[in-house]
């Protein structure tokens, strides 16, 4: 056996004879047709000017999209309408809550205002009811000492010479007249200027009181601290002239009446008072009756 005996051939296996025949036919005709149309000339290649149009796929997204974009700015407009819409409502209710407040505050103090108002009204009626009837009880006063003045001075003018002991008499009973004035004017109130009926400054009410006695007093403190005799503090008697200030320069005036008390046209916050000679202690006083 031939060491080559296994190897297998590459000889390639011989065609058919109808293959090569089908073969040769096909490349005849194409060489054919080849010829021919070299044959005709070259051809004019013509240009193609048709367009095709391509299905628009875009335009129903683009519908849709856009309807998209409207439906949520609507919704958007909507939220944000509906939002002022409740912060609208929310301001409303406070604004209404804060005016039912106020009005309730109001009307709390327009009540406390009323009855604060009566309460006042009631107290000035009741203080003038007061004041009427101190004036009528003063002026009946006044009315008995202007009498008793009268009769006294008319018994004194008929006597041809009357005693020293009736002298003395007629001394006392008009310091009695003197002081029995100055006391019914306690509570008038203080004007500078004032010579009553119901208001008085200090020499004012001085000058008032002696003139029931029928003694005519200077209108001023400075010369009714001069109007007399100087007595001393120790020795005083009622119906003696109280001054503070110097003789011939005080600035104020009070009527002695007795047991250390004066009574005197204070000033605007006190007004007419008695008081004790502690309370404001005088520099000096004279003696007029």
């Amino acid at each position: 056996m031939s060491h080559t005996a296994h190897i297998p051939s590459h000889r390639k296996p011989r065609q058919s004879a109808s293959k090569s025949a089908l073969r040769a036919g096909v490349a005849g005709g194409v060489l054919s047709t080849i010829a021919v149309a070299g044959a005709a000339g070259p051809a004019q290649a013509e240009p193609v000017t048709q367009t095709i149009e391509m299905p628009t796929i875009t335009s129903g997204f683009s519908t849709a999209v856009a309807a998209s974009a409207q439906a949520t700015q609507q919704v958007a407009l909507d939220l944000e309408t509906q939002a002022h819409e409740d912060a609208a409502a929310e301001k409303a209710a406070k604004t209404a809550k804060k005016a039912h407040a106020e009005a309730v505050r109001k009307a709390e103090a327009e009540k406390k205002a009323e009855a604060a108002a009566k309460a006042k009204a009631e107290a000035e009626a009741k203080a003038q009811a007061e004041e009427r009837a101190q004036r009528a009880s003063r002026t009946a006063e006044r009315t008995t000492l202007s009498a008793s003045s009268g009769s006294s001075n008319s018994s004194g003018s008929s006597a041809s010479a009357p005693s020293s002991s009736s002298s003395s008499s007629n001394v006392s009973g008009s310091a009695a007249s003197i002081v029995a004035f100055a006391k019914a004017q306690v509570g008038d109130a203080y004007v500078p200027g004032g010579t009553g009926p119901n208001s008085w400054d200090c020499s004012g009410l001085v000058q008032a009181a002696y003139r029931t006695a029928g003694i005519d007093l200077p209108r001023v403190s400075q010369a009714q601290s001069t109007a007399g005799t100087q007595v001393s503090l120790n020795s005083l008697q009622p119906g003696d002239i109280l001054y503070w200030g110097g003789a011939g320069s005080a600035y104020h005036v009070a009527i002695y009446i007795g047991g250390g008390q004066f009574v005197g046209a204070q000033n605007s916050s006190t007004g007419t008072v008695q008081r004790s000679m502690d309370y404001d202690r005088p520099t000096g006083a004279v003696r007029v009756l």
